[in-house]
C-alpha cells in the first residue's frame, strides 16, 4: 500500500513588540535561521507593535519585508496584541516562503506559533516543536521551554494548582496542565476548539487561562524535549515584591494591569479554582499587604 504524502506545514507566527528593537530583530533572525524543517514548510510572521518609539516597526519592515507589521497604540497590552496578531493571521493566511523573501503570506496556516519577541529560538527549535506535535497528535498543544542566560528554565509548561514550572525532558515530551505563552505551538484543530486568549485578560493570565480552557475541552498539552530558546531576562521585575516599599504602594502595584488586576484575577479564579475561588481571590492581596508590612517592620 502506497503511503500518503506528509501534509505541508504552513506556520503563522504571532509576535508582539514594544520598544525592543534589538531583541525583536534578534528573535526574527533566529526564526530565519531555523533548520531541519519539513520540506515545503512556510512561515508567515504577524507582528503587532504597541506604539514603540525606538523605531522597531521601521527596522523590522526594512530588514524583513515579508513580515506583516501592524502598529497600534501603547495602551494595547501583550495579550490584546496577541489577539490582534491572530486575527491578522486568519485574514492573511500562513506563510509565503522564506522569512526574508518579500511577498507575504499566501497559504492558509496549519499551525500558529506564539513567539515572545524576547526569545531567541535555538536553530532546531521549530523542527523539535513540529516533531513533537507529530508525535503527540494534532489535538494537542506543544510548549517550548525557555532558559535564561544562566541556563535556568524560566518559562515552560505549568502543572498543578501551584502552577509549578515543568522542566523539559531530554528526549521525550512532558505533560503539563497549562503554559507560559512565550513559545506555544497550536494546530489548526486546537485553535478551532479553543480559540485565542480571552479578551478579558489584557496583559497577563491570558496564557494560563488558555491552557486551562484547552484542558477542559479535552486538549492535552506537552512540553517539547530540550529548551526551545533563550531569553536575556527572566520573569518580571519584583514589582509589588520590591523590598522596602509601603503597603499602599505594594497594593497599587499588585492590583495594576501588569500584575493581578482584581477583576481579571477574579474571573480566572472563578473559572479554574473552584471551590477555593473565594479564598484565592483575596489571598494575593492579603499576602502582599502582609509582606510589605513585615518588610517595613524589619527595615
Amino acid at each position: 500500500m502506497e503511503e500518503s504524502p506528509a501534509r505541508s506545514v504552513h506556520l503563522a507566527v504571532l509576535m508582539t513588540s514594544h520598544d525592543h528593537r534589538t531583541r525583536t530583530l534578534s528573535a526574527l533572525r533566529a526564526l530565519e535561521e531555523q533548520r531541519g524543517l519539513p520540506a515545503g514548510t512556510t512561515l508567515g510572521v504577524h507582528l503587532v507593535d504597541t506604539g514603540s518609539t525606538d523605531g522597531t516597526p521601521e527596522a523590522v519592515r526594512l530588514r524583513y519585508p515579508a513580515v506583516e507589521v501592524m502598529t497600534v497604540g501603547p495602551g494595547v497590552l501583550r495579550s490584546q496584541a496577541l489577539r490582534i496578531a491572530s486575527r491578522n493571521s486568519r485574514s492573511g493566511g500562513g506563510g509565503g516562503g522564506p522569512l526574508g523573501a518579500p511577498g507575504g503570506p499566501s497559504h492558509t496556516w496549519t499551525h500558529q506559533l506564539w513567539l515572545d519577541d524576547g526569545v531567541e529560538l535555538h536553530p532546531d527549535a521549530l523542527a523539535t516543536l513540529l516533531g513533537t506535535a507529530e508525535a503527540v497528535g494534532p489535538d494537542a498543544v506543544v510548549v517550548g521551554a525557555v532558559r535564561n542566560a544562566y541556563g535556568d528554565t524560566v518559562y515552560s509548561g505549568r502543572r498543578g494548582r501551584s502552577l509549578a514550572l515543568v522542566e523539559p525532558g531530554e528526549h521525550r515530551p512532558e505533560r503539563c496542565d497549562t503554559y507560559d505563552g512565550r513559545v506555544v505551538l497550536l494546530s489548526r484543530a486546537v485553535y478551532d476548539l479553543v480559540g485565542d486568549p480571552d479578551k478579558v485578560f489584557r496583559h497577563r493570565m491570558g496564557d494560563y487561562d488558555h491552557g486551562c480552557r484547552a484542558r477542559r475541552a479535552g486538549v492535552h498539552a506537552f512540553v517539547a524535549p530540550g529548551h526551545a530558546g533563550a531569553c536575556a531576562d527572566g520573569p518580571d521585575a519584583p514589582g509589588s515584591r520590591e523590598p522596602g516599599i509601603g503597603v499602599r504602594e505594594a497594593l497599587r502595584r499588585v492590583t495594576s494591569v501588569r500584575e493581578l488586576p482584581p477583576r481579571q484575577w477574579c474571573v480566572y479564579c472563578l473559572r479554574h479554582t473552584w471551590p477555593w475561588a473565594p479564598l484565592l481571590m483575596l489571598s494575593p492581596y492579603a499576602r502582599t499587604a502582609a509582606r510589605a508590612t513585615l518588610g517595613r517592620w524589619r527595615g
